[in-house]
């Protein structure tokens, strides 16, 4: 679990999920300080993170030649009910097609993927 908390300043809060504590802002333009990530550069993070443990994973399992990868994400809200991700990977080593092919299928099924492209539900309530 994690938990965000802000007091006045706008709009720098303070996450913590138990063994961590780090932070988000929003950029200038909007009114924050723009001293951390915002909640957006935070979304990427996470989809960026997985799909590249994920595949350092199944790489070093298959004992596939790859030296690093790299993995960018940008989101984009499209209207009010569309959201766009775009996912480039990449890589260094000596790999072939069909290794790469496969890469991008694990990228694909990594777990933020999964929750991402799946059914969500928001459960919300206040204390």
């Amino acid at each position: 679990m994690t938990t965000a908390s802000i007091a006045k300043e706008h709009y720098r809060l303070t996450l913590r999920n138990g063994n961590h504590e780090f932070y988000a802002d929003e950029p200038k333009e909007v009114g924050g300080g723009d001293t951390a990530p915002a909640p957006d550069d935070l979304l990427e993070a996470s989809l960026a993170s997985c799909t590249a443990i994920t595949l350092r994973m199944y790489a070093d399992r298959k004992q596939w030649n790859v030296d690093s990868i790299e993995v960018s994400v940008s989101v984009e809200r499209v209207g009010n009910n569309k959201t766009v991700f775009t996912r480039k990977i990449s890589f260094t080593g000596e790999m072939e097609a069909e290794q790469k092919e496969r890469l991008l299928q694990i990228a694909k099924a990594c777990p933020v993927s999964k929750s991402l492209l799946g059914e969500i539900e928001i459960n919300s309530s206040v204390e």
